[in-house]
């Protein structure tokens, strides 16, 4: 909910670098053949020109035209459900990330409680498959016990409750962040939650995909059920009714879009008077008090959810809600367990959801849990050894050339007037950023690791994080925290405390030293993709619900606010029309932040580039202009192919357009593109002047 982040660029990857990023075709100029014939060599190994596809005219799909050799060259690998640049960074992170790992596991001597112990003990065990198989269902005994007994229900929600700080989100989601309406009080906050598949519409659509998806999950669900003891009759049972009860809990629960609007979804109400009008089986005092929290107001995102969910409770008998408990609590800890319940886990959630062929190598997922668990313990070690102090450098500088490029675009504005823009430009100099890694390294103390199982450390990390969460409610909020580790190939706005996150990673290009990558380049991949992005989410359809405090405050006439809407509808309208499978559009109003911040974060990453020594010169590297190459390194940001299995999840469950609309789709509104490729009428990415959107 807090954070709206760049991409999906999050991701297990498989092969190394070396193997996965080497040039692999030679390029042509975008308005002729003739320049790749003529200089071959020197195309080859370049960081754009390589990847290209001259057999696709620019202005029919500049995403394919951009990075269609590279993606025809480098085929999604089985152990993968997408591919492309993220992975391949994410593939070198790994190989690092192991490095400091296999280091700290060799460390004989470690004190407890010191970071080399920590890292060291949690990698020896996680990388311990025959222990794993040999504990079995072990590590999570005592909870199932507890659940196991529970009898009605009040029983089944001590259990949910108990579940909550081991990252099981039974019946709801619950969290301590910072109050909307005021951003220096940490507040609690309660919001819809409970379900086993991606997002509400994997339980109502009718596509064949989802339908598909749907009835695999009942079946996954009856084979955890046979997994954890039962038999087939009452597997098959247990799974029919828990789908019931999750299905009943999604139609009760907020369509992705809607949960977008800010004002809506902040309901502010004292416990007492929550349990009394929506839940008068949770005494929301109590429980909370259980968790030595004791608020004079709880935040509720989707108040009607908990009115259905209370309904729901009360009509479900005790045996079904304490099978939803045991396979929600099995399912979380899967891919910690034995190999029967990890395979189980991968089947359904990686090969039916996401297209995945095949288990990524141990070591690769105990990285994942790794970062998971204590992400900012590695990310101390990744930085000190993997990012140089000039690197940080120059993204500090480039954050401030696009910070004033978009006050002069503000100034520039003709739909906004004089009283909004004053606003707009208070709000942009309180941007506040932050590039590379925290100033203050978050305090790791209290978090016990040790060689017990993979399951008790990933469960003891879970515990620490939520009480770490839930100690900071009744303290000033910390403004210098990170919710994002160095090591992430990922950025994020958070308007509550109106910053942007660009960790160390983000910046990578893969077989390219920083130092390496012509201005052109990088403004389009780190300045429009990731820096421009990230800043225009302050001004997206939800950021700009924020003030410059981070107060979730209108401070928009009603005019400005009525044009900006006007021209967010031409944006809705034009997603909505992407088809990228047959019976699945894009959702436009779900993705119109995201699709905002693509569209601001290219023009003022254009006006910055303008500003810049390469720009001026306009000498052609590669054969290719300044600008041309500049909007070469937009579509490598987002360089990437999917399974369908994954772009169909992704479709329905995520607000970010898949990678090739997050191209084309602000490209074919962009007078410098046109201009740049020679993109005529007729032409399928072309657009009137009269349908382009015009925001910022």
């Amino acid at each position: 909910m807090k954070l709206t982040s760049h991409s999906l660029r999050l991701c297990a990857l498989a092969l190394g670098i070396a193997a996965a990023w080497l040039p692999t075709a030679q390029a042509a100029d975008s308005t002729t053949k003739a320049a790749a014939a003529a200089a071959p060599a020197a195309l080859k190994g370049d960081v754009v020109a390589a990847n290209i596809d001259a057999s696709v005219k620019p202005g029919d799909d500049f995403f394919e035209f951009a990075n269609g050799t590279w993606l025809k060259n480098n085929p999604i690998p089985a152990q993968e459900s997408m591919w492309g640049i993220g992975q391949v960074v994410q593939d070198d992170l790994y190989l690092k990330l192991r490095k400091i790992s296999e280091a700290a596991a060799a460390q004989k001597n470690a004190a407890i409680g010191s970071d080399e112990q920590k890292v060291g003990d949690f990698w020896t065990t996680a990388m311990d498959q025959a222990l794993a198989d040999k504990l079995g269902l072990t590590p999570l005994k005592s909870d199932l016990a507890r659940i196991d007994a529970v009898h009605d229900l009040q029983s089944a929600l001590d259990e949910a409750f108990a579940l909550q700080p081991l990252g099981v989100d039974a019946f709801f989601d619950f969290g301590v962040s910072q109050d909307e309406k005021h951003s220096d009080v940490m507040a609690v906050h309660l919001e819809q939650g409970g379900l086993g598949l991606p997002e509400r519409d994997y339980y109502f659509n009718q596509e064949p995909g989802v339908a598909k998806a749907r009835a695999a999950y009942v079946e996954h669900l009856q084979r955890m059920f046979r997994l954890l003891g039962a038999d087939d009759a009452a597997a098959r049972n247990s799974a029919t009714q828990v789908m019931a009860f999750e299905t009943a809990l999604a139609k009760v629960s907020r369509p992705l879009a809607d949960l977008r609007d800010p004002e809506k979804n902040y309901n502010k109400l004292a416990p007492a008077d929550f349990t009394g009008k929506f839940t008068p089986a949770i005494a929301w005092g109590a429980r909370l008090k259980a968790w030595k929290l004791s608020p004079e107001t709880v935040i509720v995102g989707q108040p009607e959810f908990f009115g259905g969910l209370q309904a729901l409770l009360a009509r479900t008998p005790a045996p079904v809600l304490r099978d939803y408990l045991r396979v929600h609590l099995a399912d979380t800890y899967a891919a910690y367990l034995s190999q029967d319940f990890d395979n189980e886990h991968f089947d359904f959630y990686n090969r039916v959801l996401s297209g995945q062929k095949e288990q990524k190598p141990r070591w690769k997922r105990t990285l994942r849990a790794e970062n998971t668990a204590m992400g900012m313990i590695l990310g101390r070690i990744y930085v000190k050894d993997y990012f140089s102090e000039s690197s940080k450098q120059r993204y500090n500088a480039m954050v401030e050339s696009i910070r004033t490029a978009y006050g002069e675009r503000i100034d520039r504005l003709d739909w906004m007037s004089p009283a909004t823009k004053a606003k707009a430009h208070e709000k942009l100099a309180a941007v506040t950023r932050k590039v590379g890694y925290p100033d203050k390294w978050k305090d790791y103390s209290a978090l016990s690791i040790g060689r017990e199982s993979f399951a008790q450390n990933m469960m003891n990390a879970s515990h620490w994080a939520f009480n770490d969460m839930v100690s900071k409610f009744g303290k000033p909020v910390d403004r210098n925290e990170w919710e994002m580790y160095p090591q992430t190939y990922n950025a994020y706005y958070n308007p509550s405390n109106n910053e942007i996150v660009l960790p160390a990673a983000q910046f990578i290009i893969p077989g390219y030293a920083d130092n390496e990558i012509d201005d052109a380049v990088v403004y389009g991949y780190v300045a429009a993709s990731t820096i421009g992005h990230e800043i225009t989410h302050g001004f997206d359809d939800q950021g700009r619900q924020f003030d410059a405090a981070g107060n979730l405050k209108d401070w928009w006439t009603k005019q400005d606010a009525t044009r900006f809407n006007q021209r967010a509808a031409v944006m809705v309208k034009q997603f909505n029309a992407f088809e990228p499978l047959p019976g699945l559009h894009i959702n436009g109003e779900a993705s119109l932040g995201e699709n905002i911040a693509d569209f601001g974060g290219l023009m003022i990453g254009i006006d910055a580039f303008k500003k810049t020594e390469q720009f001026k010169k306009g000498e052609k590297i590669a054969g290719y202009t300044p600008m041309q190459r500049f909007f070469l390194g937009y579509a490598l940001s987002w360089l990437s192919q999917e399974r369908e299995d994954l772009l169909r999840q992704a479709l329905l469950s995520d607000v970010h357009a898949p990678a090739k609309w997050r191209v084309n789709g602000p490209l074919s509104n962009i007078p410098e593109f046109y201009e740049a490729f020679d993109v005529k009428q007729g032409q399928p990415m072309w657009r009137p002047e009269a349908q382009r959107v015009r925001i910022w």
